[in-house]
């Protein structure tokens, strides 16, 4: 436990384990909510955090923690279940709906209305919640003073988990499909919603969907996507916003992209961390991140002046050179700041690309061909650290040698890479559909390369996402394949390695056939490089970001902890890899607190493919999920498999529910969705 537990609090507190609150169609969401103990008579502010993550088991601790130390720091915190998840009323369809948001802000009416509130709503959340807040608040409803957003986009095709660069994001896209079906169909608690319970389950049940298919069916940014895109127009939000992200998590790029286009008042902060509330943050080092969020709820929603807006608007983990590794507890590195985005201390270093080389002379012009193949030789990591033991990717060697490479002269200074590099190719391939995959690495005097960051793009879409064309063979065109923002240091004496291919499995999807790739250099291809000026006078670090805090927990045992787990395995026979994950994101454990309830979650994924053969990739994820309390047991099964023509994606998606051991219901989705340049 990275924090200090404080039972310390300004205020006594307490909590309403269970309120309806009702929305315009009379449909009731369920909420939890923690008061100071005078709130009726000294009304507080009020922090929703709207989410269908169950406060009821899985999220019950951690909210505990959070909202009891908000609550004993004068804030009513409140969690409310989305429709049909939880112990919501309703039926889940899909994520991110416009119905999602009018709930939000119908929620934000009621609380505002509520005698314990002062009529100020703050809005807070991460992953999911840091997404709906942004969404709930272009709705303006006038109640909401102030956003917290965490792990977050405001670009849901650009940067979410289904699509990556255009491409289709065969890391992700199923394993989270499959995660979203098992998780929207766990029953409300009989607990909380008394004997329709069963009723409920069975509406949520016959209901499902495979939430694949829409995601599917809309290959490219349409209009489909730009829903609940909030880049869309920023400007619609009119309250402030604090922008929260982690090097190691999926979600960083629109921390920089809110701090350049939001008009509002707005903060950026960015940590070492993969995709976790900060004072959890792994890797390390956390921060006192509820201290930083009081400073912030204060300003906009108590009108205390506590300083956090006079600071610098960005500040961020400077991370320094680690080997390469599968882990790391914590990252090196100090913290630094930015007066905004762009800031006038990063300028854009051009390095020209040459036969092997990186910078320097451009050369002679010429052309490298180079063909892809699907071997998963090297460790591509995961995109969205949870602080498992198998998260980061290892020694990036063995991908170097089959892709085409570029290194630079060993560094005779430091520099710091601050922001998205970019690889701007003139280039030419021998098929009309095809993708470009572009590593940066720190290759360190010994030889061993570290991932610094990397990006793809789906060819077809180089000029345009919304309106992609098929690409003539053998003709000339340009391309920029935008990597991940990423704060990095690299030392004297190392070099950079750009790294390109046509294929990178199992991340992204491969195209029906092999491709080759001519790419042009000496001044026709180069890396735009972001380097932050040096010396660069920073702030000091916040006292409260050395000593992290959270409020008292529940009583809880856990059986199981997420540790992760990554192998992949080749049959020399056969040219077949495999490429198995466990990425479990919730514990397994008891709630002693809420009479021995007690969940469960267990995950697999695998990728294969056989070597040569695109049209070989198949992905499978099964989901086992359990919740129960004594004689009330219950249990979700799900598997999903996705497998490729040249024209079609094949899913096929298996529901199953049980109760008391006894399978009450069993679904099956089978849908043939066509390739639309991709």
């Amino acid at each position: 436990m990275p924090y200090r537990t404080r039972s310390d609090l300004p205020h006594p507190t307490r909590v309403i384990r269970h309120v309806w609150v009702p929305m315009r169609d009379g449909t009731r969401l369920s909420a939890r909510v923690w008061l100071p103990l005078d709130a009726e008579s000294q009304p507080v502010p009020a922090i929703l955090e709207y989410i269908p993550y169950r406060k009821g088991d899985m999220y019950a601790d951690e909210d505990e923690q959070v909202y009891r130390y908000l609550a004993g720091h004068g804030y009513a915190g409140v969690r409310v279940d989305i429709r049909g998840t939880g112990d919501s009323e309703g039926r889940f369809v899909d994520e991110y709906l416009p119905l999602e948001q009018q709930d939000g802000v119908d929620v934000i009416k009621w609380i505002a209305e509520q005698p314990w509130c002062s009529g100020k709503v703050g809005m807070t959340g991460i992953s999911w919640g840091g997404f709906n807040s942004l969404q709930v608040a272009a709705h303006a409803p006038p109640a909401l003073a102030a956003v917290i957003t965490i792990g977050f986009t405001d670009d849901r095709y650009e940067d979410d988990i289904h699509y990556i660069g255009g491409c289709l994001f065969a890391r992700y896209q199923l394993m989270w499909a499959t995660s979203v079906v098992s998780y929207m169909a766990r029953p409300p608690d009989p607990a909380t919603v008394g004997s329709r319970w069963r009723e409920m389950w069975m509406d949520r049940l016959q209901n499902a969907s495979a939430v694949i298919e829409p995601w599917l069916m809309h290959q490219h940014r349409d209009a489909y996507w730009k829903q609940g895109s909030v880049c869309e127009n920023y400007g619609a939000i009119k309250c402030p916003v604090y922008a929260i992200g982690g090097w190691q998590d999926g979600y960083t790029n629109a921390v920089f992209r809110m701090l350049e286009h939001f008009p509002g008042p707005c903060k950026g902060l960015v940590g070492p961390w993969g995709h976790h509330i900060p004072h959890y943050g792994v890797p390390g080092p956390a921060i006192g991140w509820l201290q930083e969020a009081l400073r912030w709820w204060d300003y906009w929603l108590k009108g205390i002046d506590t300083g956090v807006m006079t600071e610098p608007k960005l500040r961020y983990y400077s991370q320094d050179a680690v080997a390469p590794a599968a882990t790391y507890p914590h990252r090196p590195g100090h913290w630094a700041c930015e007066p905004g985005w762009p800031s006038p201390n990063v300028e854009h270093r051009r390095l020209s690309l040459g036969r092997g080389t990186l910078g320097g002379a451009a050369g002679p012009k010429e052309t490298l061909r180079h063909v892809g193949n699907l071997l998963p030789t090297g460790d591509a990591g995961n995109w969205a650290g949870w602080g498992h033991a198998t998260e980061f990717p290892t020694d990036q060697r063995p991908e170097d040698g089959q892709w085409l490479s570029f290194d630079s002269d060993p560094l005779a200074a430091a520099i710091e890479i601050l922001g998205q590099p970019l690889a701007r190719l003139e280039l030419s391939v021998d098929r009309p559909l095809a993708l470009v995959a572009a590593r940066l690495c720190d290759v360190a005097p010994d030889g061993r390369s570290t991932l610094i960051t990397r990006g793809v793009l789906n060819l077809t879409q180089h000029a345009s996402r919304e309106q992609p064309h098929a690409l003539t063979p053998g003709e000339a065109f340009s391309a920029a394949v935008k990597m991940k923002a990423i704060s990095y240091v690299v030392p004297v004496g190392h070099r950079l390695r750009l790294a390109l291919s046509t294929c990178y499995w199992p991340w992204t999807w491969p195209a029906p056939e092999l491709v080759a790739m001519s790419v042009s250099i000496g001044g026709a291809s180069l890396l735009e490089l972001p380097v932050r000026r040096s010396p660069v006078t920073e702030i000091p670090e916040p006292a409260h970001f050395a000593e992290p805090e959270a409020g008292p927990g529940l009583a809880i045992e856990y059986s199981h902890l997420p540790g992760g787990g990554r192998a992949t395995t080749m049959d020399a026979a056969t040219g077949r890899h495999v490429t198995v994950d466990m990425p479990t994101f919730f514990s397994s454990a008891r709630l002693s607190d809420d009479d021995n309830l007690e969940f469960s979650e267990r995950d697999t994924d695998e990728w294969e493919i056989v070597e040569g053969d695109p049209l070989s990739a198949k992905v499978t994820c099964r989901r086992t999920l359990t919740v129960g309390r004594g004689a009330w047991q219950t249990r979700i099964e799900v598997v999903s498999s996705m497998t490729s023509t040249r024209e079609t994606f094949l899913v096929t998606t298996v529901l199953e529910a049980f109760e008391s051991g006894h399978r009450i219901r069993a679904q099956t989705w089978t849908h043939t969705i066509p390739r639309k340049l991709i």
